[in-house]
């Protein structure tokens, strides 16, 4: 699933937007979070790419899950748990941000949620693979309209066109319901990309995702009591729900924002139409669903779209090293 900043520095209380230009980290900013260093030297589109594989096989896992407590459930253990780990690992600090900081965050954190709450509620109505095609639409729609070049159009319709060959030519057999749950969540996981990037230019190193989970958290927990009640304190559901919190949130979001600091928008947003191919080989190997002829093309499509992503965007020089921090 979904599914985080880039900017020269600027001044905490300015709202700047996200453009499709790769810009360094700014020194306020930060690089890796604390405990997440070593994950730099991945480079922007290596953090990209282990998170979708830890998000996708994150999702099929949550999915084992939503029998023992349902799709709010799930979501309510899944970020409350991510919440606390990175609240222990980043330590963020409370005071000395202004309130449009603590409005980017905030947002931030409604957009995250949203987007778990949407797409678990879709995968419990229809199957992973498609769930995660019909998602992927927000972020490809968001790759248009960031990018100044008609050649990241281009990779973008190649692109939507294995979304659509993954989902068999067309979604008319699926639940209605999930659909609409499904690209939902794709609405939202346009607006975490956005506000994750703002975030990760006002807060020190992974302090804002911090907060915004934290958002998240509060926001779902009258939800999953309201749907699950009892059910979320089984030792079982809680150590399994600790372990989707791990492998699709503390890990992709923060590789995401560290990502997104030296990374074009508009090619990460491309990027992420290799969620629904990561998701088809996680549903394979976790579900025990099996790739046609025609999901292989899908993906094979998907995969050459996105390179040709970051290689245009490579071959103009736009991925920048951050400078040294702090």
């Amino acid at each position: 699933m979904s599914n985080p900043g880039s900017s020269a520095a600027a001044s905490t209380s300015s709202s700047p937007a996200v453009v499709p230009d790769a810009v360094a980290a700014s020194p306020a900013a930060g690089g890796a979070p604390r405990g997440f260093g070593s994950f730099g030297s991945l480079g922007p589109v290596g953090l990209v790419l282990a998170g979708g594989i830890s998000v996708q096989f994150g999702g099929a896992l949550a999915v084992t899950l939503m029998p023992r407590a349902g799709a709010l459930g799930v979501v309510t253990l899944r970020l409350v748990a991510a919440a606390v780990i990175l609240l222990l690992v980043c330590r963020p600090r409370l005071r000395g941000h202004s309130r449009a900081d603590w409005g980017t965050v905030i947002v931030f954190g409604a957009a995250m949620g949203a987007m778990n709450g949407l797409f678990y509620e879709a995968v419990a109505r229809i199957p992973l693979g498609p769930a995660v095609t019909l998602e992927v639409l927000g972020p490809l729609a968001l790759s248009v309209l960031a990018s100044r070049r008609a050649i990241n159009a281009l990779w973008a319709a190649l692109a939507l066109a294995g979304v659509f060959l993954l989902g068999g030519g067309g979604f008319s057999d699926l639940d209605p319901l999930g659909v609409g749950f499904a690209l939902g969540a794709g609405t939202m996981w346009a607006a975490y990309i956005i506000f994750s990037a703002r975030t990760g230019r006002r807060f020190p190193q992974a302090d804002g995702l911090a907060l915004a989970m934290a958002v998240a958290a509060l926001l779902f927990v009258p939800l999953g009591i309201a749907e699950s009640g009892g059910k979320l304190l089984h030792p079982t559901t809680l150590a399994l729900g600790s372990a989707v919190a791990v492998l699709s949130s503390v890990l992709p979001y923060t590789l995401e924002l560290l990502a997104l600091r030296r990374l074009p928008a508009s090619t990460f947003a491309i990027l992420m139409s290799l969620e629904p191919a990561i998701a088809a080989t996680a549903g394979f190997f976790v579900l025990h669903q099996a790739l046609s002829l025609t999901e292989a093309a899908a993906i094979a499509l998907v995969i050459a779209a996105s390179m040709g992503a970051v290689r245009t965007q490579v071959g103009r020089g736009k991925v920048v090293e951050p400078g040294p921090v702090s």
